[in-house]
């Protein structure tokens, strides 16, 4: 690094930051009439990059819903359309104009199609594979954003009381919060209610993605908006070097593949991270990043490190709880660790670095890369080529499952995505998305033990 921006200033600006952040806003309005709305930034940013890798399912998520007990088919479709009578961002298409502008249009709520395959006539063993065939089928599928849905279902008995529901949903779709805190909740309250012959009243949403959107277009502009940007050119005074890893020769422009590895962090282990992460005064997010940066630390020898995470920028205010969408936003964590600390001390920099990067997470990504100039190698992703993230908790329901990107799509937006998913008393489950063109699956078998050791190595230190 050239320029330092020293603890101080930073916690500097950081306070003031809070106290900006603050202040009272007056609630997100209903938008007037009901044609085509503008799209959210973090909306925007996702169709004009999907637009420019035609056919590439880039932004393919998978969902996958288990139960295990007693499951009625009819009961659970009827619980998906109302959620998508529900949800008006799970009905809704998006086409460009010819004057370069991006619109959203609410679709009128159809049956939802969830074929169900009923496997239990093959043998025991093979019945799992051929239902990841067949979600690795719709994973893999383009989607076209300009016609709905823009998510598949597809309902998978593997036994008499064992049912998998393989979801493949386009990311403008939805977030983490989508899936961990509304529609698997949402569904499966709808399905046991259907089961037990009552009629369920969701709470009542107070506003749509279609109104947040153009709500967000009039909110961030003049004091608000240059607020955050002079944030971020202070953060990247200087561009940082390249994080060197692989060390190998790249492709002349980024592939976009994608792989996923799972793997899972015992309980004792996940106690022992909480209770470092509590002595410490830091988020759990806080003690995951940390480790993170000391691992590629000890792989590049560099110093200055810049990591990126998908901030739930969107999801600050009270209106948009309860909504299925896309509220996220991806930012830069800049970690120093040119003063060699101690891990107690990476942790505390670690959560002052997350807290200033979500309180000034509102400006687009894109907006701050064509700021700095930061776009100039089409190789790689800008400002960062790892990323990291932790889910949202989930609320514990015997007999229901999650388990996200579990199916693979065959496509990444970075190099290497970690992503850590805290289910207290079954531990940590993991899941490393990575481009085959740079790593091979021995390699990331070898960062995930090199990381489960790190985090080892760090709670037996304290």
């Amino acid at each position: 690094m050239t320029t330092k921006i020293s603890k101080r200033a930073r916690l500097d600006a950081y306070l003031k930051s809070r106290a900006f952040a603050g202040k009272r806003e007056p609630p997100i309005p209903r938008r007037e009439g009901e044609g085509p709305a503008p799209l959210s930034f973090g909306q925007e940013g996702i169709w004009r990059r999907a637009q420019s890798l035609p056919g590439v399912p880039l932004y393919n998520e998978t969902i996958t819903i288990h139960r295990r007990g007693p499951l009625q088919s009819v009961a659970l479709q009827r619980g998906l359309d109302e959620i998508v009578q529900r949800h008006e961002a799970w009905r809704t298409t998006f086409h460009g104009t010819d004057d370069g502008h991006v619109v959203q249009r609410v679709e009128p709520s159809t049956p939802v199609s969830m074929p169900l395959h009923d496997l239990r006539g093959l043998p025991v063993a093979d019945r799992l594979p051929e239902a990841l065939r067949m979600a690795a089928e719709d994973a893999c599928t383009p989607f076209d954003l300009s016609q709905g849905p823009l998510f598949r279902a597809r309902l998978v008995r593997l036994g008499d009381d064992e049912h998998r529901l393989f979801m493949a949903v386009h990311q403008i779709l939805l977030d983490g919060v989508s899936v961990y805190r509304v529609l698997v909740p949402e569904l499966i309250a709808l399905h046991d209610a259907h089961v037990a012959g009552r009629v369920l009243e969701l709470p009542k949403l107070p506003i749509q993605v279609s109104d947040f959107a153009t709500w967000q277009r009039g909110w961030l502009r003049g004091a608000t908006l240059a607020h955050q940007v002079g944030y971020w050119e202070g953060q990247f005074v200087d561009l940082p070097e390249p994080l060197r890893w692989p060390p190998r020769d790249r492709p002349t422009r980024q592939t976009y593949g994608g792989a996923i590895t799972p793997f899972a962090l015992s309980p004792k282990l996940g106690f022992a991270l909480r209770a470092l992460a509590a002595r410490e005064g830091v988020t759990l997010f806080a003690t995951f990043l940390a480790a993170f940066a000391h691992l590629l630390h000890s792989y590049t020898g560099q110093e200055d490190l810049v990591i990126g995470t998908p901030s739930p920028a969107g999801r600050k205010r009270s209106e948009v709880q309860g909504l299925l969408g896309y509220f996220l936003n991806p930012v830069a964590l800049r970690m120093d660790l040119s003063a060699r600390p101690t891990f107690q001390e990476l942790c505390a920099q670690a959560h002052l670095v997350v807290g200033e990067a979500v309180s000034h997470d509102d400006i687009p990504f894109e907006q701050i890369v064509e700021r700095l100039q930061a776009d100039k190698d089409p190789s790689r992703h800008p400002l960062f080529t790892v990323a990291i993230s932790q889910e949202p908790p989930m609320p514990d329901v015997p007999g229901w499952d999650l388990t996200p990107m579990d199916v693979t799509s065959g496509g990444a937006r970075w190099d290497l995505y970690l992503v850590l998913d805290d289910r207290r008393e079954r531990g940590i489950l993991g899941r490393v998305q990575y481009n085959p063109d740079l790593f091979e699956p021995a390699e990331i078998e070898g960062m995930i033990a090199d990381y489960r050791a790190v985090l080892e190595d760090v709670v037996v230190e304290r």
